[in-house]
């Protein structure tokens, strides 16, 4: 495993904190963050994940299922879940 694999697994676990966890938001954020720079999300998903950063309860998910965007990042994220 290189280390961008290393580092894309790691961001991977914390994109799927779980909900309610002190910090969650900002965690999933950030990690949503690191998938957005290497272009494997998009603008409209990242904003959700960042709408949802001081919310550790709120299923950012479930809100861009609602929007209607980011249908390969939702894909990805059913597929391994």
């Amino acid at each position: 495993m290189t280390g961008t694999d290393a580092e894309a697994g790691e961001q991977w676990n914390l994109i799927n904190t779980p909900l309610g966890e002190t910090w969650s938001g900002r965690t999933r954020y950030a990690a949503a963050m690191f998938f957005y720079k290497r272009g494997e999300l998009s603008a409209e998903v990242l904003e959700v994940y960042r709408l949802c950063a001081r919310l550790d309860n709120e299923d950012p998910l479930a809100i861009i299922r609602v929007r209607g965007v980011g249908k390969d990042w939702l894909k990805r994220i059913e597929a391994i879940a």
